[in-house]
């Protein structure tokens, strides 16, 4: 047991002793101290609480420049979302809300983490992108969620995309994996305050191939540029989660 891999288990429910070795094989250089100490704290809860059935890490490239764009449905998204990359033997970084920066202990979580904060106000906001791009192009990997906030959908399929975050992705050439994440809105749903673990809940996760994004890269940033690389990385996005859940989208009406 101490030599099993996620490779191994691919698609499996895993058990709670296969939830703990998934965990050993987190990434951990470059963590920072206090986003380490929160991420072995939310890991053994998500241990007690949770059983993942992961597929496609091998997706995410272990090395270099790369936006990792998931869908999003609870507050938990982040944690199991990070939990994925760390096996995928990458430490992800977040775009979050400045103010999270004020708080005692989550503020050293973020400094810890070296994530992105993002301020009301234009000019605000084209300094995140720029820490976004500068993270990008130093070799990290950054989790997006391109909706911005929790789907509204009643069923819970991803919603339209904003382009914001799409630009990093066409001006530094990084790849775009995308990932589908399940079950985080039973475990925690969007209006609840605390999590429900019991019983425990089953969290499925699944990255795809890198979008092609090759025919845009060298157009202009146009509007319709950025509506397209959106609307194919939300595309690919929502087919994963199809293929969690084995059904296709409802056709708008």
């Amino acid at each position: 047991m101490d030599r099993w891999t996620a490779l191994d288990t691919e698609g499996e429910l895993l058990t709670r002793r296969q939830m703990i070795a998934y965990g050993r094989r987190f990434a951990r250089a470059g963590r920072g101290a206090w986003y380490s100490f929160a991420i072995e704290v939310v890991w053994q809860f998500l241990v007690q609480t949770t059983r993942f059935r992961v597929r496609g890490s091998h997706h995410i490239p272990k090395t270099g420049g790369v936006l990792v764009a998931s869908n999003h449905l609870s507050f938990a998204d982040p944690t199991t979302l990070t939990a994925f990359c760390l096996a995928a033997g990458r430490v992800p970084r977040y775009l979050a809300k400045a103010s999270l920066w004020k708080l005692p202990v989550v503020g050293r979580v973020m400094r810890s983490g070296r994530h992105i904060p993002v301020y009301r106000g234009a000019a605000t906001a084209a300094e995140a992108y720029r820490e976004l791009v500068a993270s990008v192009r130093a070799g990290e990997c950054v989790a997006i969620f391109p909706e911005g906030t929790f789907s509204n959908d009643p069923d819970g399929w991803p919603m339209r995309g904003k382009t914001g975050v799409v630009r990093a992705a066409l001006e530094t050439g990084a790849p775009v994996i995308p990932v589908a994440n399940w079950g985080t809105h039973h475990l925690l749903p969007s209006t609840a305050k605390f999590p429900r673990g019991w019983p425990r809940k089953t969290v499925e996760l699944v990255a795809g191939q890198p979008v092609d994004l090759s025919d845009l890269r060298d157009r202009p940033l146009t509007r319709e540029v950025l509506e397209e690389a959106t609307a194919r990385i939300m595309g690919e996005v929502t087919s994963l989660l199809e293929s969690i859940r084995g059904e296709e989208r409802p056709a708008a009406a």
